[in-house]
């Protein structure tokens, strides 16, 4: 009986860390666009928001497969080493193919860096997560929550600190890159002392294996951010900094949302590999189960935005967002959709059916842009809203078909 007690605590420790972790970081981009809307002003807080949003696409390629394949690897020919490789040469090429986009786009200097130094942020963040991996493969998810909670109080702090002394984003943004390096130093590669991690000697055939087997989750994963933030992306060519920032502001609790989704899922990567392996019936019941506490966590966040999200950002952003409400709305209703794709999209990878999601992605991404551009140039923001909706709509229900499919095709064999 005293076993299961501790067992149990472990899991509550884990959950509550992890969460208390996940939240500190889902709030941060919140938190930062309120600093750079009161600071900086409106013009560059549309600066920021795309900025941001492109980091957060670029960060697909530093993540590459993502914490998800790595926890969930049963192929024991695989090892840590190998992951940390493919973790550095993902992160390198991330920055490659940043600094080539801004070359591509001609933005002014001042963008440019304003892109790159949150793009070297993101890039920390991908690297912190093969530490994040190991730790939760070795039941220590609450230290995972632990690094977020320092990284996101630090970052957040200092870049306000700065940025209301300097008024400068580059500054700021240079402070995050410093904090994100000194945790990861001093906190997360203390962790590999502990476990007495030892590095092993390169294995050419083990790494092109990774990137070939996560090639279809990286593609899937990087047409995820694409969809998320499409209308950002088009509105940065037809619409102007103000408009960007405004839409930015309407978003983010859409951002915020889907992102605690992960605290809600993450618990649960362990249990689903088992249930997987023991009992497709218990994998099917346990995604349904975490569908629905993402549904009904969506409908507490929808009821709250109706009732008091519009006056909340008005005195968070000090703008007049009065006429967006009907945009929030429907933007909710999406990352509600999103949510609960995102659960589906896990299950998946677990099942390591990654290819079919590949094409889930390309379908809902052409259809993202043509519809989403369409849109955009007929309603403006109204549009963009409408769009981030229905194309969250379209990829929930190609989902929920595929995975019924494939788990009943599973079923009989």
């Amino acid at each position: 009986m005293k076993k299961i007690k501790k067992i149990n605590d472990g899991d509550r420790k884990n959950f509550v860390w992890n969460m208390i972790g996940s939240t500190f970081s889902a709030f941060n981009s919140f938190f930062f666009m309120i600093i750079v809307t009161r600071i900086n002003g409106v013009n560059d807080a549309g600066i920021f928001t795309l900025s941001f949003s492109l980091a957060c696409l670029f960060q697909v390629i530093g993540l590459y497969s993502g914490r998800t394949y790595q926890v969930t690897e049963i192929n024991k020919k695989i090892s840590d080493s190998d992951y940390f490789y493919l973790k550095i040469i993902s992160c390198i090429f991330m920055i490659v193919v940043s600094v080539c986009y801004c070359i591509i786009k001609h933005y002014n200097l001042y963008k440019n860096l304003v892109i790159l130094f949150l793009v070297l942020f993101k890039m920390l963040e991908a690297l912190s997560e093969y530490f994040y991996a190991l730790m939760q493969c070795n039941n220590k998810l609450y230290k995972v929550g632990q690094s977020l909670i320092l990284k996101s109080v630090f970052a957040l702090l200092l870049f306000f600190i700065l940025d209301l002394i300097t008024n400068n984003l580059i500054v700021s943004e240079m402070m995050i890159v410093i904090i994100y390096v000194l945790i990861i130093i001093f906190y997360d590669c203390n962790y590999l002392k502990k476990i007495k991690f030892k590095l092993t000697k390169f294995n050419k055939n083990n790494i092109i294996l990774l990137f070939k087997n996560g090639f279809y989750a990286f593609g899937f994963s990087f047409l995820t951010l694409y969809i998320i933030n499409a209308q950002k992306y088009i509105l940065d060519t037809y619409a102007s900094n103000r408009l960007q920032t405004i839409f930015g502001i309407v978003i983010m609790p859409a951002t915020i949302m889907i992102l605690l989704v992960q605290f809600i899922i993450q618990p649960f990567l362990m249990k689903m590999k088992e249930s997987l392996k023991n009992n497709k019936y218990d994998f099917r019941s346990l995604i349904n189960k975490i569908s629905l506490y993402i549904f009904v966590v969506g409908l507490f966040v929808l009821f709250v935005a109706i009732i008091m999200g519009i006056p909340v950002l008005n005195i968070v952003y000090g703008l007049k967002l009065n006429g967006y409400k009907l945009h929030l709305i429907i933007i909710l209703i999406g990352a509600v959709f999103y949510g609960i794709s995102i659960n589906f999209s896990t299950a998946l990878t677990t099942m390591r059916k990654t290819f079919v999601q590949l094409v889930i992605f390309l379908i809902v991404s052409v259809f993202t842009y043509i519809f989403s551009t369409i849109m955009i140039n007929s309603y403006s923001l109204l549009g963009a809203s409408i769009s981030y909706m229905m194309s969250m709509l379209l990829l929930l229900i190609l989902y929920v078909i595929i995975f019924n499919v494939l788990i009943i095709k599973d079923d009989g064999k």
